[in-house]
């Protein structure tokens, strides 16, 4: 499955025991994201830090295994599509993830509900993700 990311679900990653570091890094799953959200993840590694209770070592760690799962695409690649993204992200923050999915024709996992004020990109919650049966067999182990 072939999906852009959203920095909030990335940030799960770093959680123990998250549900959804499985599914980031389910061998099915084929995800992209802005490479700004790769330095977004490092400008709160305090925070992060913080509320995760790792240490930095596991985060340095937890980042470079992010990094392999996840597809972090550079701005050149995608920069032809920020102006169309501007003008249908609800949010300016979150104009370099529409402009992904605009580029990759992929649909944006995110549970901020409110990107979904839109009609040009597909925005899929998490739990949307988990109730679509054709989704059942990578996200619930069977």
């Amino acid at each position: 499955m072939r999906l852009a990311v959203d920095t909030n679900i990335l940030f799960s990653f770093f959680w123990p025991k998250s549900a959804l570091k499985g599914i980031l890094l389910h061998k099915d799953m084929e995800l992209y994201s802005p490479e700004y959200a790769l330095e977004e993840i490092n400008a709160h590694e305090r925070e992060i830090l913080k509320k995760s209770g790792i240490s930095p070592k596991e985060f340095k760690a937890l980042r470079e295994d992010l990094a392999i799962a996840v597809m972090f695409v550079p701005m050149e690649e995608y920069a032809g599509k920020l102006k169309e993204a501007t003008k249908h992200s609800p949010d300016p923050k979150d104009a370099d993830f529409f402009a992904v999915c605009l580029h990759l024709d992929l649909p944006l996992w995110t549970n901020d509900s409110t990107l979904k004020r839109q009609g040009k990109v597909i925005v899929l919650s998490t739990g949307e993700l988990l109730e679509k049966e054709e989704f059942q067999s990578i996200f619930i182990p069977g």
